[in-house]
């Protein structure tokens, strides 16, 4: 189980709860993302108060950027692996969680020269 940020039906930040959910583990293709730092946007708010687009699927975990560490990498998944920072931005929703499963895909590594936190605190 992880933490993160839930929202179960469309309101202002009064409905944004702190819940324990549970993710799994990466199928193949896929990745397992510990986040460390999210981007908050006003499309995450246009999502919790249903002004623009937001999941059809209640409850959802809005944020839709964050960099973290891959923790676990699924079946076959090729070119990230344990202990990589990356990061990613756009699609899917549920950057505000502890951890979350994203495509391999759509991650991509941040530069050592970019990272400004010592790796043995990440």
């Amino acid at each position: 189980m992880v933490k993160a940020i839930r929202v179960h039906e469309l309101g202002g930040p009064e409905v944004l709860k702190w819940e324990d959910v549970e993710i799994g583990e990466p199928k193949e293709g896929e990745v397992r993302v510990k986040n460390k730092a999210v981007g908050v946007n006003f499309i995450d708010i246009y999502f919790r108060k249903g002004v623009r687009f937001f999941p059809d699927k209640m409850p959802f975990t809005p944020g839709m950027e964050a960099v973290g560490v891959v923790t676990a990498v699924g079946p076959s998944t090729t070119g990230r692996k344990i202990g990589d920072v990356v990061a990613y931005a756009g699609w899917p929703v549920g950057s505000y969680s502890e951890e979350q499963i994203l495509p391999a895909s759509i991650v991509v590594p941040v530069p050592p020269s970019m990272i400004i936190i010592q790796q043995q605190q990440l």
